[in-house]
């Protein structure tokens, strides 16, 4: 699978990402044994990000030189370790090509289920599509559940998969109350979206979701509650930041 990851080959990636989640890998240890409270794994840079050496099988290890101790762990355990930090692994790196690295946004979808998030890299822009109804009828609905503070929206391109419109929900808070009510919101809202259009939705309080990342840095809310609200007589009548609000 190794081999027949090349540029541009994202079913092949993918299929390494299934298989390095049911699979094992030998991380090898810059420092301490195995399960020691000093055991401390090594580290590369690669254009920016960073990533820890392992290798995939003994076969591996052993023709990679690694005379330090190293650690067998699973492909699902090493990402739930490695992700939060903004780490990831690089696969046999001392094999011809230099192998492959998995960067952490890839061990995020490994430790959350593959199947639960699109594939990467991806394509991020303003939505195209004219869907007024929807987003009035959202906003009408996001208006009314007291939980939304305010609503984003993008157009996601996966490497693998269909497009989709993701809106990106920031919560006062996230209860399960105001989880149930935001999950009531969207159902509400979502029988006004044209048929065969795909519509997700993305916490914009996570931190290491890529979508959520981009609408943070890039966008602006089509729906602000406290934008919305109206003024109290000491507050300025401008100077919030956000544009107008716009018709539907």
């Amino acid at each position: 699978m190794l081999r027949q990851v090349t540029p541009g080959r994202y079913d092949a990636y993918e299929a390494l990402l299934r298989a390095l989640a049911d699979g094992q890998v030998w991380m090898l240890l810059w420092h301490g044994q195995a399960g020691s409270p000093d055991a401390q794994y090594g580290n590369m840079e690669v254009e920016g990000l960073g990533y820890a050496p392992c290798v995939t099988s003994a076969q591996e290890l052993a023709a990679s030189g690694w005379s330090r101790a190293y650690e067998v762990v699973t492909g699902r355990d090493i990402a739930r370790v490695l992700f939060p930090d903004r780490w990831g692994v690089w696969l046999n790196p001392h094999a011809p090509g230099g192998g492959v690295g998995i960067p952490w946004l890839d061990l995020r979808r490994i430790a959350s289920g593959l199947e639960r998030m699109p594939a990467g890299p991806l394509r991020l822009s303003e939505p195209a599509i004219e869907i007024p109804q929807f987003y009035a009828q959202l906003t009408q609905n996001a208006h009314r559940t007291p939980g939304v503070r305010s609503l984003r929206r993008g157009w996601v391109q996966p490497a693998l998969g269909a497009p989709y419109l993701a809106i990106g929900l920031d919560l006062y808070d996230t209860s399960q109350q105001s989880v149930d009510e935001v999950r009531m919101m969207m159902q509400q809202s979502i029988g006004v979206v044209p048929e065969g259009l795909p519509v997700s939705t993305v916490a914009m309080s996570d931190d290491y979701d890529p979508v959520a990342m981009w609408l943070r840095a890039n966008t602006r809310p089509f729906y602000d509650r406290e934008a919305h609200a109206p003024l109290s007589p000491q507050a300025p009548a401008s100077g919030y930041g956000y544009p107008a609000p716009r018709a539907y």
